[in-house]
């Protein structure tokens, strides 16, 4: 059996002469007696198969307990990376696998690795998979790869290099998580403008992985392009530099478009990647975060939920400032709210938002981005610039000064009941009707809140040519995910002048807790001619 459960064996059926009396015989027999002709078997095309068959995940899934209003909003358990993490220097976690993915290391790159939880009953989480390396640095995102035999997840690669010129090296880490209780190094990519101990400028601050093209945003460097179609040999195909210099902070690429949003600074672009080794500036898109009254207001970082871009506010208090990229060639301002933090990372699951502002977190009201409201305040000692939002729980980070008692990340219940309610798709790009598009375009989703990637496959996330249907005009090609974002890649350039639909089944993509989207989804496209 496949590991989607369908048979890859069985026996071999060969063809038979038949002797030439014997087929005379037939012959004579139908010119006396009507023979009847067996219909020739329909056309059954390329059908996909069903779209929960993704097979068993290693782990059981997101939170799956039931909390009193006494246990709401206090840590209940402290999370560490390992015995090789000293310094409990934490950031993002995300779900992989029905477990916890956890990658741990600080800016200088002494000590790191990735750890894998179950987090099933988030007060008592138990270590199901680690390893770790001393080529890893502070890590603010995770990109997924899904092969035929293999899983793969890229992050920040970063080591001291004693007696080098250069003894600070760096650029991206890619992991074989093929089996997650046993994760493996895959493969390392340096880059020679990479510069440390600057935390800004020249370092890699984020990663997105599309097909196999992984996008990298490394501050002044701006945006690396790297091939990654064999991970364990991951390739440079280009540079994008942006002028005037953006420092790159956040990358993540939505179908054909890109997004590129400003560490520590009031500004995010936006790039046309029809062709995905080649960006190109789209007429409108660079534009600067500035608050309702128009004044532009810094940014620490940012992350995109639906068509909307949410801005960590640094300057003038924290919060939020809420930008709309639908039409990404007029970005415009659609909401703020004003705390008393500082901004550092934020994550948004279905209408809420939940931002790290160094001194606490803040989850905030986002149904209504004209009038967002701040509903709790959660602590944790150390500076708090992360909080992930799963299920019914909220995972704190701090990334430095954490209590040398306790761990870099806690374990926080905010809400009573478990995660019952499936993943909504929030956004498409290109456009629902879109026309005239490159030959070479890739599509993406956004989700309501973060997807399990093993659940975004073949099965639940489907192109085909919308004459021929489902099975006569299936397109293959890679499909991945990364935290609310799901993307189609054709394996294959599209035909030219051709309509496609984009089809998200009912029951197929999963959230972190295993509820499979409750309705489907189609979007249909056309492409240009030769």
């Amino acid at each position: 059996m496949n590991r989607h459960g369908s048979a890859s064996g069985g026996r071999r059926l060969t063809a038979r002469r038949v002797p030439k009396g014997l087929l005379l015989s037939v012959l004579a027999a139908c010119s006396l007696v009507a023979c009847i002709e067996a219909p020739a078997p329909a056309d059954q095309g390329d059908p996909y198969p069903e779209p929960q068959a993704f097979g068993d995940l290693t782990g059981p899934g997101g939170p799956q307990v039931t909390y009193t209003s006494a246990q709401l909003d206090k840590t209940c358990a402290w999370v560490s990376g390992g015995e090789g993490d000293t310094t409990q220097h934490h950031n993002i976690v995300t779900m992989y696998d029905g477990l916890m993915l956890m990658p741990w290391s600080p800016e200088t790159s002494k000590n790191g690795g990735v750890t894998f939880f179950d987090i099933s009953d988030p007060c008592a989480p138990k270590t199901r998979g680690y390893a770790a390396t001393t080529r890893m640095r502070e890590t603010h995102s995770v990109g997924f790869s899904e092969r035929s035999d293999a899983s793969f997840a890229v992050v920040n690669h970063g080591e001291i290099v004693f007696g080098s010129e250069k003894p600070f090296q760096g650029g991206v880490l890619f992991w074989d998580i093929t089996d997650p209780t046993a994760p493996t190094e895959a493969g390392v990519l340096k880059f020679d403008e990479f510069a440390y101990p600057d935390a800004y400028a020249f370092v890699v601050l984020s990663v997105f992985w599309q097909g196999d093209v992984v996008y990298v945003a490394s501050g002044d460097n701006g945006l690396y392009i790297v091939d990654a179609k064999d991970p364990t040999q991951p390739k440079l195909l280009g540079r994008y530099v942006f002028d005037p210099i953006l420092r790159a902070g956040q990358v993540i690429a939505v179908g054909n478009l890109l997004v590129v949003a400003a560490a520590d600074e009031a500004r995010a672009v936006l790039l046309d990647i029809s062709d995905p080794v080649a960006p190109k500036a789209i007429a409108g898109g660079d534009f600067v975060v500035a608050d309702k009254e128009g004044k532009p207001r810094k940014a620490y970082f940012a992350n995109l939920a639906g068509s909307h871009l949410y801005f960590t506010r640094k300057d003038n208090g924290g919060g939020l400032i809420v930008y709309d990229i639908q039409d990404p060639s007029q970005p415009t301002f659609a909401g703020q709210i004003t705390t008393d933090g500082k901004g550092g990372y934020v994550t948004v699951k279905d209408d809420i938002a939940v931002s790290g502002e160094s001194n606490h977190a803040v989850v905030i009201d986002v149904s209504d981005l004209k009038n967002m409201k701040e509903i709790k305040r959660l602590k944790m000692p150390g500076d708090l610039d992360t909080a992930t939002p799963i299920g019914n729980v909220i995972v704190l980070s701090v990334d430095d000064k954490a209590d040398a008692d306790k761990a870099g990340s806690g374990m926080v219940p905010f809400l009573a009941e478990p995660d019952v309610k499936g993943p909504a798709v929030t956004w498409v790009y290109p456009a629902d009707g879109a026309v005239e598009l490159a030959r070479s375009s890739r599509v993406g989703v956004t989700f309501s809140e973060l997807v399990e990637p093993k659940s975004a496959w073949a099965g639940s996330v489907r192109l085909y040519e919308t004459d021929k249907g489902p099975a006569r005009g299936r397109v293959h090609g890679a499909v991945n995910a990364q935290e609310l974002v799901v993307n189609f890649t054709p394996r294959e350039p599209l035909q030219a002048s051709t309509r496609y639909t984009l089809e998200i089944p009912a029951g197929g993509v999963t959230d972190a807790n295993g509820n499979p989207t409750e309705s489907g989804f189609t979007a249909t496209f056309t492409t240009g001619a030769l």
